[in-house]
């Protein structure tokens, strides 16, 4: 299934209030091949959901447009897949929504504790220009690539912080 996806992401300058209440799933990434600086092929584990996924962008400078392939992935091949070597990380993702539009806040684990991305995602491109961030949410990254999936994965957290500090981003 191919699709295009349009969302904007921030960095969060804190947890929004009930967070724990909201739904949410353990996701584990992996992007390949490791040894390619951003991957943009992903396999993920989403709770009890498997799929294979290539994000690309729609126009080459836009990150907030990616044409996105998917196909779902029984257990076990994501778990044959799962073998090969690539950049994994590890993160919790709630389901929030804000204006109308669907969010999702990725509390990430392990080596990438402490950083928190809020990703919001749109039907159409006017929605997503007249989006206003919550109060929650620090900075739009959309267009900072450091903080793409396939640029994340596979780091810590010290190897982004000097980045973070530069959008004043505090550890959550």
């Amino acid at each position: 299934m191919v699709e295009i996806e349009l969302e904007k992401t921030y960095l969060a300058k804190r947890l929004p209030e009930g967070l724990e209440s909201l739904p949410h799933k353990e996701i584990i990434d992996i992007y390949i091949p490791a040894d390619e600086a951003h991957p943009c092929l992903r396999i993920r584990k989403r709770g009890d959901r498997f799929e294979i996924t290539k994000k690309v962008p729609v126009s080459g400078t836009d990150a907030s447009a990616q044409a996105e392939h998917t196909i779902k992935l029984t257990p076990r091949e994501f778990e044959a897949l799962s073998t090969v070597v690539g950049k994994k990380a590890r993160k919790i993702r709630y389901e929030y929504i804000h204006e109308g539009s669907k969010g999702e806040i990725d509390v990430f684990q392990d080596d990438l504790a402490g950083l928190v991305l809020v990703d919001f995602e749109f039907t159409d491109e006017s929605k997503k220009e007249a989006f206003s961030k919550p109060n929650f949410c620090l900075v739009d990254v959309t267009q900072e690539n450091a903080f793409a999936g396939g640029m994340l994965c596979g780091k810590k957290y010290s190897d982004i912080e000097s980045r973070l500090n530069e959008f004043g981003y505090k550890k959550l």
